[in-house]
């Protein structure tokens, strides 16, 4: 299974392809939408959330809501395109560009222009590597989410931190600092943690690095937009304990191998063992700042403030939803390259030996 995307933040739509996806699952397409405006939550949030409603539209790979087994295509039209169609379009030049050269400490701004030769408009940047991209990600994790959930497998998130605060956006002594940074025009992160439960032991391979669960989970998470650690069940706590009280002691009980802890995250030598998966993932505070920072203009080379565009303070609760939906993909994706999944009852019949086979 393959996955690619497409789509400015300003741009008519965001777009993807999903190839590879079992034929046979009969999709549930309000519960896609459901996940999306789970995304759009959250305390702190900007005012582009009150302009965009999203819902995802498939286009090819889909009959009367059954999936064919040919590639997936997901369309999410950008409410907010007609206000920058002028700017935007991907034809016709109907307006002035207003290129923008200040670019945002911490964002692809800087990198991006350099890169690819757009220092006379770091636009041409910032609307790729927009945090709106999220959106057809989270749609594509929910499809892989029903997905999972017809092998018995389920996801789930949860916020973890806000800033230096234990809990998530419902504390109210977490919603008066969000409250305090917006009047400062400053941001937030926060930590999260998904949970996967009812993946079968053996999903991975300890044989090469790019085959070991772990690698691969870290990677689809690390790219997440503003997310700088992920780390498997204690993480960094491992570092600061000894082995005997980090290691899941293994017992044999009612014809199969159990742990009575799961320290690890689920996750040994590459490969599930069975326990449930624990991804923590650590968002930094978003780079769009209402009070910006110092930046360096990139035609004149003089010192200036950074570049101000409508933005959110706090969307930790939103990183909840989209790693969630990230690690979502990525668990189906390996379970259709590891296992027969030209059908929905292929990869069914393979789950369940899998787990006959892991049980010992």
């Amino acid at each position: 299974m393959r996955y690619l995307t497409a789509g400015e933040s300003h741009g008519p739509q965001l777009t993807a392809i999903i190839e590879g996806f079992p034929a046979g699952l009969t999709i549930d397409f309000p519960a896609l939408n459901a996940e999306l405006a789970e995304r759009q939550k959250g305390y702190g949030r900007g005012g582009r959330m009150k302009i965009e409603t999203d819902t995802v539209e498939c286009v090819a790979g889909v009959r009367q809501t059954v999936t064919l087994g040919s590639p997936i295509c997901l369309v999410i039209e950008n409410k907010d395109y007609v206000n920058w169609q002028k700017m935007m379009h991907p034809m016709e030049v109907t307006g002035e560009k207003k290129p923008q050269t200040t670019p945002r400490p911490g964002h692809a701004d800087l990198v991006g222009a350099l890169k690819y030769n757009h220092e006379d408009d770091v636009r041409n940047v910032l609307e790729r590597a927009s945090a709106r991209e999220t959106a057809i990600h989270v749609a594509m994790g929910a499809l892989a989410q029903q997905l999972l959930q017809q092998l018995d497998i389920t996801v789930t998130s949860r916020v973890c931190r806000v800033g230096a605060y234990e809990g998530d956006e419902q504390n109210q002594e977490i919603r008066r600092y969000i409250d305090q940074l917006r009047e400062a025009g400053d941001t937030v992160g926060g930590e999260v943690e998904v949970i996967v439960n009812g993946l079968p032991a053996g999903l991975g391979s300890y044989v090469h690095y790019d085959r070991k669960l772990d690698g691969i989970l870290a990677q689809a998470v690390m790219s997440v937009n503003a997310c700088k650690a992920v780390g498997f069940g204690l993480a960094t706590e491992l570092g600061k304990i000894s082995g005997s009280a980090a290691h899941d002691q293994i017992f044999y009980e009612s014809g199969a191998f159990t742990r009575q802890t799961n320290r690890t995250g689920g996750i040994e030598g590459g490969m599930s063992n069975g326990m449930p998966i624990i991804v923590r993932a650590t968002l930094k505070p978003i780079p769009t700042l209402m009070q910006p920072l110092q930046t360096v203009d990139l035609l004149t080379k003089t010192a200036t403030a950074s570049f101000r565009e409508r933005s959110d303070v706090s969307v930790v609760e939103a990183f909840a939803i989209i790693v969630k939906n990230v690690v979502a993909q990525t668990i189906a994706q390996q379970l259709c390259s590891q296992l027969r999944s030209d059908t929905l009852g292929q990869l069914q019949t393979d789950v369940k030996n899998l787990r006959m086979q892991m049980k010992g």
